[in-house]
């Protein structure tokens, strides 16, 4: 029977990948202790975070100060979101080579779900915290402009 489109999975080419679960791009991504996504809760309800103000700083403008500020949060948010990453992407190998060893219990596969679940709950606090510290640093005319220039303001 010839291969049928409508049965063909969405996933065909992803089984050559090192890890089956992550994309190479979701790899760069969490090895460089990149956002990932992870901040949206923050940052889609006003809570700017340093990497994007970083970026916008001419426009909001921060002050020397801040800018220090904001510059200290952003290394350490990447340190330990790297650190964090890095653990996920360990944690879905183990998932992977489990699962390819043919012998994984139910029990084993908890376990692993369980590390992996924790390694991305740790990398998400990492971002999310991170926003949680700005708005002492910003003025509420800044926070507002920073909302504006990423377009959440309308």
């Amino acid at each position: 029977m010839a291969n049928d489109a409508s049965t063909s999975s969405p996933y065909v080419g992803q089984q050559h990948r090192p890890i089956k679960s992550l994309s190479a791009k979701d790899m760069a991504e969490l090895q460089k202790g990149g956002g990932w996504g992870l901040a949206k809760a923050a940052e889609l309800n006003g809570v700017p975070g340093p990497a994007h103000l970083l970026e916008l700083s001419d426009q909001i403008p921060l002050s020397s100060d801040q800018h220090a500020a904001i510059t200290a949060l952003y290394a350490d948010m990447k340190e330990n979101a790297i650190i964090a990453g890095n653990r996920l992407i360990e944690a879905e190998i183990a998932l992977d080579t489990a699962f390819k060893s043919g012998d994984l219990t139910a029990e084993e596969l908890e376990g692993l779900i369980n590390t992996i679940t924790q390694s991305l709950g740790r990398l998400r606090f990492v971002h999310l915290s991170t926003h949680l510290k700005t708005p002492e640093i910003l003025s509420p005319d800044q926070t507002a402009r920073y909302n504006s220039l990423r377009g959440y303001d309308g």
